[in-house]
Parts: C-alpha cells; structure tokens; sequence
C-alpha cells in the first residue's frame, strides 16, 4: 500500500484527485499508476482501470487470476467490474468511499448475484493516510 500512496501522492502534485494504485505479481510491483481524469481528459482514467489495462498488456493477458490490486480508495462500480471482469486475485484498499464506493458501500458489486468472479477483499489498510491525503487536497481546492 505504501506504493500505492505514493502514486496518490503524485496524482495530487499534478492536480488529479489523489489516487493511486498498483498491481502485484508474485511479490513484484508489475504497474503503478493515479488518476489521470483531467490530463488524459477521460472521465475513464481512473487509477484502477489505467493499471488493469497497463497489467494486461505486459502480461499479454486479459485474465491477471495471479495479480493483486492495491488502491488508496475503495473501488467505483465501473472499477470493481474490471477487476472482476480481469480476474483479480485480491483487492487491497486504503480509505472507504460512502458516497462513491462499490465494494463495501454503495451498490456491493461484488456481493451481487450476477457478479461472476469475487476477488479476495481487504479494506482499510493505511486508511488514515489515504483519507488524510484526499480530505487535504479537497481541502486546498475548496
């Protein structure tokens, strides 16, 4: 997770919400990436997506069954389908999101009956650091 602030950390120097994220095979960090909505002007560009598509390409696979995904917020709906569609081993996630998250709040993605793979989920790993760094950010911008 440490990793995964520090891309959050980034993504806050270059003006994106501050959110990072990486994936790990056999203990290895295989990506890192944040947020780039604003720069690659698509609302799409959320850290998770962006290291699942940057995961798939060097593995040369759509399935990542062997890769663990850590991110510093939990999970939209559109970025707990990916996982799901891509296979994800386990979810790792720092802060929880009431308003946006989809995995232990909101619409539960993966607790729904037509979900067809369920990664492993583990949430609130360096919660205070995560939700400390977006509440500040948030903060500055208001």
């Amino acid at each position: 997770m440490d990793e995964a602030l520090l891309e959050a950390h980034a993504a806050a120097e270059a003006g994106e919400v501050p959110v990072g994220c990486v994936i790990v095979r056999n203990n290895a960090v295989i990506v890192r990436t944040f947020n780039r909505i604003l720069a690659d002007r698509d609302p799409t560009a959320h850290a998770e997506l962006l290291a699942i598509r940057a995961a798939a390409a060097a593995l040369g696979s759509e399935r990542l069954t062997d890769c663990d995904l850590y991110v510093t917020l939990e999970p939209c709906a559109m970025c707990a389908a990916a996982m799901s569609f891509a296979r994800i081993r386990r979810l790792y996630y720092a802060a929880a999101d009431p308003k946006g998250g989809a995995v232990e709040n909101g619409v539960r993605f993966f607790a729904s009956p037509t979900c067809h793979h369920r990664p492993e989920v583990y949430g609130g790993i360096a919660e205070g650091d995560a939700a400390g760094l977006l509440k500040d950010f948030f903060r500055a911008r208001r």
